[in-house]
C-alpha cells in the first residue's frame, strides 16, 4: 500500500493516475502545498510526495518513474534505447511544456503580487505552441509517444493537456488535440478524477 500525500488539480494527479493505470493499491493523504505537512517530507513545501514504508520520495516524476520501474509498468527497461527515447521525451515534456504552464502560473498566482510579471505570458504561449508543432512532429502516425505503448510521458502530456486547457493555453486541432483526448479518455485517468476531485 502507498501513500501519497497531495492535494487536487496539482501535479499529484500524475502520481493518481500512475498508481491507477497499475492497478497498485494506495491511500491519499490530502494537504495542500507549503504545509507543515509537506514541508517535514520535502523542504520546498512541494506535493506530491510518495511514502514507501518509513521512506519519502518527492516530485512527480521521480515517484512515477519509481513505480513504474519497480513494477515494470509503463516503462521501458533502463539501459535500452527504447528507454532513453521514452526519458527524451518526458524531458521533453518537463523542459518545453511543463515548464511553460509552470512559469505562467507563478505568474498568476503563485508568486506574491508583486513579484508577477504578467507580460511573460505571450512569451510562454509562444514557447508553449512551438511545443506543441515540436510535438506534433515527434508523434508522428503513433498512437503514444512510444508507438503503439502507453509510457510515462503519455501520462505527463496528457496531464499537461488538461493544465493547458484550465489556463487558457491553446491546443492545435488536428494530430495532437486527437493524442490527447486518446490519453485522456484512458479509464485509468477518469478513475483518478473521480477519486481526488480533480
Amino acid at each position: 500500500m502507498y501513500t501519497v500525500i497531495g492535494s487536487p488539480r496539482t501535479r499529484s494527479m500524475r502520481v493518481y493516475w500512475a498508481l491507477e493505470e497499475m492497478g497498485l493499491d494506495y491511500e491519499i493523504n490530502m494537504a495542500p502545498p507549503r504545509s507543515e505537512e509537506v514541508k517535514a517530507l520535502n523542504p520546498s513545501g512541494k506535493i506530491p510526495c510518495l511514502l514507501v514504508g518509513d521512506d519519502a520520495i518527492i516530485d512527480s516524476v521521480a515517484i512515477i518513474q519509481f513505480l513504474a520501474d519497480r513494477h515494470q509498468q509503463l516503462t521501458f527497461p533502463a539501459g535500452t534505447i527504447k528507454r532513453a527515447q521514452q526519458d527524451s521525451f518526458t524531458q521533453f515534456c518537463c523542459d518545453e511544456i511543463d515548464g511553460a504552464l509552470w512559469t505562467a502560473g507563478k505568474n498568476s498566482f503563485i508568486h506574491p503580487e508583486e513579484l508577477r510579471v504578467p507580460a511573460i505570458k505571450p512569451t510562454v504561449k509562444y514557447e508553449f505552441a512551438n511545443a506543441m508543432k515540436t510535438l506534433e512532429a515527434r508523434l508522428g502516425d503513433n498512437e503514444f509517444v512510444m508507438g503503439e505503448t502507453f509510457t510515462i510521458p503519455d501520462l505527463l502530456l496528457g496531464h499537461c493537456a488538461n493544465w493547458a486547457t484550465g489556463a487558457k493555453f491553446d491546443i492545435p486541432e488536428g494530430p495532437v488535440a486527437e493524442y490527447f483526448e486518446r490519453v485522456t479518455s484512458r479509464p485509468a485517468y477518469q478513475r483518478a478524477k473521480d477519486k481526488t476531485g480533480y
